[in-house]
């Protein structure tokens, strides 16, 4: 759908005041969040010690293991647009504003994504919608890990 179909379908108000809209996206953190917590916990289970939102890497990545040039990005769907996901979908209203948002926010990664590989790490992102197999999510990032490390 192009940003001009966007701004036109479903021209809904905000059901919440602004107050209560500002209270509810303060209410967003952007670090230690309940995907990171868990995935992290997950990564320590396994034996794993890791560096938490390296500041010096592109896109300062959630979980990083350094020792063996890996790194972890946890995203929310929504707010960076996971492909072919139901909880990527565009708000009803301010579109103007969502779209280019939503839209530079996932260019950003990519592009991060892109930096980290040219500079020889391995990347893996953990979507938020993974999060609700949590024995698939311990065996894929199992073996996200293990891939390359003959000995750790």
């Amino acid at each position: 759908m192009t940003y001009v179909e966007l701004r036109t379908a479903g021209r809904s108000m905000d059901t919440l005041t602004r107050a209560e809209r500002s209270k509810r996206m303060a209410l967003i953190r952007s670090k230690d969040t309940k995907p990171e917590l868990l995935v992290r916990r997950i990564a320590h289970s396994c034996g794993y010690r890791f560096r938490l939102n390296v500041s010096s890497l592109p896109g300062k990545p959630d979980i990083v293991f350094q020792r063996h040039r890996k790194v972890i990005f946890i995203h929310g769907c929504f707010w960076h647009r996971h492909p072919r996901c139901s909880l990527a979908r565009f708000p009803k209203s301010k579109l103007r504003f969502w779209v280019p948002k939503l839209t530079e926010n996932r260019h950003r990664d990519l592009r991060n994504i892109a930096r980290l590989r040219r500079d020889k790490w391995s990347v893996s992102v953990v979507w938020e919608c993974q999060l609700k197999d949590p024995a698939y999510l311990e065996k894929r990032i199992k073996k996200f890990l293990e891939r390359n490390n003959a000995k750790r």
